[in-house]
C-alpha cells in the first residue's frame, strides 16, 4: 500500500523538530462478527457526525477485540525502528494506523512529514493499468506532481529492474515485480517515514541487497523509517531501537538487541513440553531400541557445570548422554543447529566424521561431547537436530527441535555469528 497519511484530529505534528513520528497510547479494536461490525461502524459514524462520540472509544462492545493496546513510542529523523512480534500481534494493524488508513480508538498517532506505506504487497495498484500508469497514478497520491514524477519516471524503472514490462497491465506482473515497482516508487517520493511490512522478503538476494543499500542512503538523508520483518538478524542489521507486540501490547521498546533477545526468549513459551537448554528423554518414546539410545541433551560449561543457556563467545560443551547395549566401533555423530525465529533455516552443521574422528563404544552409559573453545552463535533462540550414525550406513538414535538459548555479553548486531578474533599492531621497518 502506498498512501501518503492524511493529518487529522488524532494525527498532527509532533512539537519535536526531531521527531517525525509519535505515537502514544494507541489502541484500535476490531469486532470479531461482520453484522456487529457494520452495525457499530454505523453507530460509530452517527454519533462522530452528531457530536456524541466523546471518549467511548476505550470500552469493548460485544464481540469486539483489542487489536491494539496502549502502544506507544517515538521516531525521530534518519532513525530506524524494527517491529517484532508473532503473527496476529498488531504490527501490521499499527502500521496501518501510522499511516493513516485506519484511526486509533484511544491515543494519538502525531507524524511529520510525508509517510509512505509498504504495507501489503502490490496494493495500491490497478491490476488493470500498466506499470507505467501505476507509476504515476501511485506517486501522485503520494503528494507529487506530474513534473516530478516525470523527473523521477526514470530512475523509477531502472531501480524496479522491470523496464520491459513497464506498459504491460500490472496483473500480469510477479509478486517480485510488483514488490519491486511498489518499493522503488515510494523510495521515489522523498518520504520523511517510510513504513515496510514483509515486502522485503519477496525478490532474489542480490536485490534485497540493493534495497538496504537505498534504505542506508535514506537513512543517511534523514529520512526514518518502520521495518516488520520476521528475520531478527534483519531487524539487527538495519535497526536501532525496536518494539515487540505480543497480543497487541507492547512488551518491550528499546535497543534492538535487548528486544530481539526478549522477543526470542518468549517464542513458544506457552508450550511447557518444550525443552530449553537440558531435556531427559522417555525411555519408553521408542518401540523398539537398535541397541543405542539417547538419554538426555544438555550443555557444560568450561568448568564443566551444566547450564542451560550458553553464552556467544565462551567456551561450551554440547553434551549427548547415552546408553549402548553393545559395542559400536564406528560411530557418528550429526548436530545440525536452526535459527528459530528466522524460519528454521540451518546455520550449522556438525559431523564427526566429517571432522575424521570415528567414536568407539563398548556397552555401557557414555556422554559423547563436542567441546566448541569459543560459540560463534549470537543471542537468540535456536533449534538442534541430533543423530547418532553406525559407521554413517543407518541411524541408532535421534532427536529432534532440541531447543536452546544464546545469550550474550558482547555487541554484536551487525553479524550473522561471532568470530572469535585477536587485534594487534606491527610497525613496519
Amino acid at each position: 500500500m502506498t498512501l501518503v497519511a492524511e493529518n487529522t484530529q488524532a494525527m498532527t505534528a509532533p512539537k519535536d523538530s526531531d521527531v517525525v513520528l509519535s505515537v502514544q497510547g494507541a489502541s484500535k479494536k476490531f469486532c470479531r462478527d461482520f453484522k456487529s461490525a457494520l452495525f457499530y461502524g454505523m453507530q460509530d459514524i452517527s454519533s462522530e457526525v452528531l457530536g456524541l462520540r466523546g471518549d467511548k472509544n476505550d470500552k469493548l462492545r460485544k464481540k469486539e477485540f483489542w487489536a491494539l493496546q496502549s502502544v506507544s513510542f517515538e521516531l525521530r529523523r534518519g532513525e530506524a525502528l524494527g517491529l517484532v512480534g508473532k503473527n496476529g500481534s498488531g504490527k501490521s494493524t499499527l502500521l496501518r494506523v501510522i499511516a493513516g488508513l485506519i484511526k486509533p480508538d484511544v491515543g494519538s498517532v502525531m507524524v511529520k512529514g510525508r509517510v509512505a506505506p509498504l504495507i501489503a504487497l502490490g496494493a495500491g495498484f490497478n491490476p488493470v493499468l500498466t506499470g507505467r500508469e501505476n507509476i504515476y497514478a501511485n506517486m501522485s497520491i503520494l503528494g507529487l506532481t506530474k513534473e516530478e514524477i516525470d523527473d523521477r519516471f526514470d530512475d523509477v524503472v531502472a531501480f524496479a529492474e522491470i523496464p520491459d514490462a513497464i506498459d504491460s497491465p500490472v496483473r500480469s506482473y510477479s509478486s517480485g515485480m510488483q514488490a519491486r515497482l511498489g518499493f522503488a516508487c515510494a523510495i521515489h517520493t522523498d518520504p520523511d517515514v517510510l513504513l515496510i511490512d514483509e515486502v522485503l522478503a519477496v525478490g532474489d538476494s542480490r536485490f534485497r541487497g540493493k534495497c538496504f543499500q537505498k534504505l542506508h542512503q535514506l537513512r543517511e538523508s534523514k529520512t526514518a523509517f518502520i521495518l516488520v520483518s520476521h528475520s531478527s538478524h534483519t531487524i539487527l542489521t538495519v535497526c536501532d531501537s525496536s518494539v515487540y507486540l505480543l497480543k497487541g501490547i507492547s512488551k518491550g521498546y528499546g535497543r534492538t538487541p535487548e528486544i530481539i533477545n526478549q522477543y526470542e526468549k518468549d517464542l513458544f513459551t506457552e508450550d511447557t513440553n518444550i525443552s530449553n537448554g537440558f531435556i531427559e528423554l522417555d525411555p519408553n518414546r521408542k518401540s523398539t531400541s537398535n541397541g543405542l539410545d539417547i538419554e538426555s541433551i544438555f550443555f557444560r560449561d568450561h568448568q564443566g557445570k551444566i547450564v542451560n543457556t550458553p553464552k556467544t563467545g565462551k567456551e561450551i560443551t554440547l553434551c549427548i548422554k547415552c546408553k549402548s547395549e553393545r559395542t559400536f566401533p564406528k560411530l557418528g555423530v550429526t548436530v545440525v543447529v536452526k535459527k528459530l525465529a528466522d524460519g528454521g533455516e540451518t546455520i550449522l552443521s556438525m559431523n564427526c566424521m566429517q571432522d575424521g574422528k570415528l567414536l568407539s563404544i563398548n556397552s555401557g552409559r557414555y556422554e559423547f561431547q563436542t567441546r566448541i573453545e569459543k560459540l560463534g552463535l549470537l543471542v537468540g533462540t535456536y533449534l538442534m537436530d541430533i543423530y547418532i550414525k553406525d559407521d554413517g550406513l543407518y541411524y541408532l538414535d535421534s532427536f529432534e527441535t532440541f531447543r536452546f538459548t544464546v545469550e550474550s555479553d558482547i555487541f554484536s548486531n551487525e553479524s550473522l555469528y561471532f568470530q572469535p578474533r585477536d587485534w594487534a599492531v606491527e610497525p613496519i621497518e
